[in-house]
């Protein structure tokens, strides 16, 4: 299955579409009701699914290959089946009988499904493809961004498919990571991946930028407790993953959040998200909300997660509903994702730190919050530029049964059509974020460029 994951590196617009809260309100939800079995595409997602005896098994596809997936039991609640990997996927019926939506929790949006007699001609079929097939079929049938990104897909498979063919000749599966490894690093996506057991795992951040790691954000942490927040305490929250101080000697608080995900033990969608309305009720007390003025936001560490917390703790921080972006593939119209006021929250100003550090879900968060009717500015560097759920795919034969691949297949639209992919989405105000010089001459020029915007701002 498809999901968004945590820094998967090394580690008009009133648009068609199905309007979604951001909140999973259980009084907004549909009423959930089994669709009857048999066999589904998920359409633009070179996925299907075979629906039975209280099991999805699910099959990934290409035009030439028919890969088994991970399959998915049937849980307590209805309509409702869990993989080993504790996805939770949600299946109702649609607006026809040979159509019906999937739902992954933590996935902002649903995935159409249509109905079909039987599986592709590729499940059937005896002859298996090259694991070179595979690799550059699936990236032609879903990567959206090769005319962004000024690559021609065709030319790359004229390039290296005679190496690729001699190295699989050869049993040289060194060699094979190596030419998969070639054919993808010119495209800079940090959701472009490559893991080839133990012949080497490929993953790499747009050029310029760094992908969080623990040691980067202990540094930091350090960083901004001592100079920005003069030792004062910062509450840890959600296994460390959000934090909060309230400014000394000021009217405003500082809300640190390192990722959307990975907040409990659990590690599941539904316990992170109690989780983090537990963080949020913590901080956002009826004490607090009458006395803050103004919030300092800092993603510029956030290795991603899950878009619909992002969606969740933006629901947090508004009075009014808005368009958040719209979602699409390259053939689906776009799913609409509108944010919802929920329990209490702050809908004052607020400065969101970020930087070419802050990743996908990260990402679409920042994206949210652009359409936010309160006053609120972007302050550092361009976010990384990689806001898709991530396609995780396998390869053929058994020799492979260890290898896999990850690549996006999703845009992300703003409410004028625009989107961020490649470049991120740039700031409203730039300045340095955490470079040697930085550190060097004990700065943080975002955050204080952030603390003189909510002055001005007459908060």
């Amino acid at each position: 299955m498809q999901r968004k994951r945590t820094a998967v590196i090394a580690a008009a617009l009133v648009m068609v579409g199905t309007l979604t809260t951001a909140c999973g309100n259980p009084a907004r939800e549909p009423a959930v009701i089994e669709i009857p079995p048999g066999f589904w595409q998920v359409e633009d997602y070179g996925t299907a699914l075979s629906v039975h005896d209280n099991v999805v098994e699910a099959y990934q596809l290409t035009e030439l290959s028919c890969l088994t997936d991970a399959p998915a039991t049937r849980s307590e609640k209805p309509g409702t089946y869990v993989t080993e990997d504790k996805d939770v996927l949600t299946l109702r019926p649609g607006t026809r009988p040979d159509r019906a939506t999937l739902h992954i929790d933590g996935s902002a949006g649903d995935r159409t499904l249509r109905h079909i007699p039987a599986l592709p001609i590729p499940c059937t079929s005896s002859t298996e493809p090259t694991t070179f097939d595979v690799f550059w079929q699936t990236f032609q049938e879903n990567y959206p961004f090769f005319a962004a990104k000024g690559i021609d897909w065709h030319q790359v498979r004229g390039r290296y498919r005679e190496r690729a063919a001699l190295a699989e000749q050869r049993g040289d599966d060194t060699e094979l990571f190596a030419v998969l490894r070639d054919m993808v690093a010119p495209l800079n996506d940090a959701h472009v991946v490559v893991s080839a057991g133990e012949h080497g795992f490929f993953g790499i951040g747009r050029p310029g930028t760094t992908i969080p790691g623990p040691q980067l954000d202990q540094r930091v942490k350090e960083h901004v407790q001592r100079r920005d927040l003069q030792q004062h305490p910062l509450t840890e929250y959600a296994n460390g993953r959000i934090s909060y101080a309230d400014l000394p000697g000021q009217d405003y608080g500082y809300l640190r959040v390192s990722a959307f995900s990975g907040y409990t033990a659990e590690r599941t969608f539904a316990a992170d998200s109690t989780e983090l309305d537990r963080a949020l009720d913590a901080i956002f007390t009826a004490d607090r909300l009458t006395r803050l003025r103004g919030l300092i936001l800092d993603l510029r560490l956030n290795g991603g997660g899950s878009d619909s917390l992002g969606l969740q703790l933006a629901a947090r921080l508004t009075d009014r509903p808005y368009f958040a972006y719209a979602k699409k593939t390259r053939s689906t119209e776009p799913w609409v994702q509108r944010v919802e006021p929920a329990r209490a929250g702050f809908a004052g100003p607020v400065a969101i730190l970020t930087s070419g550090s802050t990743i996908s879900a990260g990402e679409t968060f920042t994206q949210a919050m652009m359409e936010r009717p309160s006053r609120t500015t972007r302050i550092g560097q361009p976010t990384q530029g990689v806001f898709s759920d991530v396609m995780r795919r396998k390869l053929p034969g058994a020799r492979h049964a260890d290898w896999s691949f990850g690549l996006p297949n999703e845009e992300f639209l703003t409410s004028d059509g625009r989107t961020f992919d490649g470049a991120g989405i740039p700031p409203e105000v730039t300045e340095p974020v955490f470079t040697d010089e930085e550190f060097s001459q004990d700065r943080d020029s975002g955050f204080d460029r952030a603390v003189r915007w909510l002055e001005s701002s007459g908060s």
